[in-house]
């Protein structure tokens, strides 16, 4: 359910493109991801610390680009994401005992630790692919074209890689006897 509600400023954010213009989209996404986390915060659901620094980016991007009047500020924002959660994933590769895929999947999987490693490892590359494709989008193409990448082109990919893994993970996955 978690996972759901973290999507409502990105649709929000589609919808007022749509609607007006991206300085708007940029103000609704703020404060839809403000208002969420106010509701998490009211309804003492615990709010993870990639959903802190979500929201600080979209902070902090978004009132660079109201501020100066330019759309490239917001669009870097999935891009800086995408990039921070590969370098703490591969982070966490080297310098813990659990890596951070584990962490957060571990409690709904059993797999051997070689098997999570590689699996940290595919979302390394996974991150940094989408950052990447996000700096190709938003550079080449225009803003119309990048929204509906942010929403249709990179949820998509991102449905895709996680049904792939589901299947690859299978495959390992300790059974209960």
């Amino acid at each position: 359910m978690n996972a759901l509600i973290d999507f409502i400023p990105i649709i929000l954010f589609f919808i007022a493109y749509k609607l007006a213009n991206v300085f708007v989209a940029t103000a609704v996404t703020m404060a839809s991801s403000a208002l969420l986390l106010l509701w998490a915060r009211i309804k003492n659901h615990p709010i993870s610390n990639s959903q802190w620094v979500t929201f600080a980016m979209i902070t902090g991007l978004g009132c660079a680009t109201l501020w100066f009047q330019d759309a490239q500020y917001i669009k870097w924002k999935p891009t800086a994401v995408y990039w921070l959660l590969a370098v703490a994933c591969l982070l966490t590769q080297f310098f813990s005992q659990k890596v951070l895929v584990q962490r957060l999947m571990g409690q709904h999987l059993t797999l051997p630790q070689a098997i999570w490693k590689k699996l940290n490892l595919t979302w390394v590359g996974f991150f940094g692919f989408m950052g990447a494709l996000n700096v190709y989008v938003f550079s080449n193409y225009d803003t119309n074209a990048w929204v509906n990448f942010k929403l249709f082109g990179a949820l998509g990919l991102t449905f895709v890689f996680i049904l792939a893994q589901a299947f690859w993970l299978n495959k390992y996955q300790v059974r209960n006897q």
